[in-house]
């Protein structure tokens, strides 16, 4: 085509520009020095992660073979509970004890004779939530821990046995004998005189159990002694005549 023209290019002149040629060399030698490092950083970061990924899964493991840890609340409430269990206990004791005192004291038991006589609800009421204190006690305290509802039959059964016998006693000294009639109460106190001689190891032998048998038929159709306290007396006598 005259004039040298073709496709709006002059004609004979190149398609590329020598800048741009040095330009594609030095990026290509820079990704000739850079490959190398980035294979390095590559096989790194993929050693990091798999020793990430290892890591969780032993702990998951080990979390998983661990026991569980405790809540602070589930802590906490065994203490309480454990508190209440010990207290129940000792509350029991004491009034174990202090029904001892009866039991131990024929004399004391007849200044206060409605402790024993079975005609009054109050009494009836101690004597009834004493069995079931004794009956809910566990052998051990510690029993009761892992048994909530036995723990509970337990409280409940201590609380109504202090609070009956708190109750019986009070109206015990309140009436003392008067709830008796003059010669009931002159039987109750030929007892207690009777009561104190089969009682006496000064005594002798004869003495003391002529003095029990006629305690006990003064008693006889008033009240009862408990088992604990004639079991004490004749004990006592029986010892006596052995010597």
């Amino acid at each position: 085509m005259p004039g040298g023209v073709c496709s709006g290019r002059p004609w004979g002149r190149p398609w590329w520009h020598p800048g741009l040629v040095g330009l594609l060399i030095r990026l290509a030698e820079l990704l000739v020095v850079m490959l190398p490092l980035i294979g390095v950083l590559y096989v790194g970061i993929k050693a990091l992660s798999s020793f990430t990924r290892r890591l969780g899964e032993a702990s998951g493991d080990l979390a998983s073979d661990s026991p569980a840890m405790p809540r602070p609340t589930t802590v906490e409430n065994d203490a309480a509970r454990w508190r209440a269990i010990t207290r129940a206990v000792e509350a029991h004791e004491r009034t174990d004890a202090r029904w001892l005192e009866y039991e131990l004291d024929a004399a004391k038991l007849l200044d206060f004779p409605v402790m024993t006589d079975m005609r009054d609800p109050l009494t009836t009421a101690f004597h009834k939530a004493k069995l079931q204190a004794d009956f809910h006690k566990p052998l051990r305290a510690e029993d009761l821990l892992d048994d909530p509802d036995a723990a509970g039959h337990y409280l409940d059964a201590v609380r109504d046995y202090v609070t009956a016998f708190d109750t019986a006693e009070a109206e015990a000294m309140r009436r003392r004998r008067t709830g008796f009639s003059r010669e009931e109460q002159q039987r109750l106190a030929r007892a207690q005189s009777l009561l104190r001689v089969a009682s006496d190891a000064g005594a002798t032998a004869q003495e003391r159990e002529r003095a029990y048998r006629l305690a006990r038929t003064e008693l006889d159709g008033l009240i009862v002694l408990p088992d604990r306290t004639r079991a004490g007396i004749e004990r006592g006598i029986a010892g006596e005549l052995d010597d």
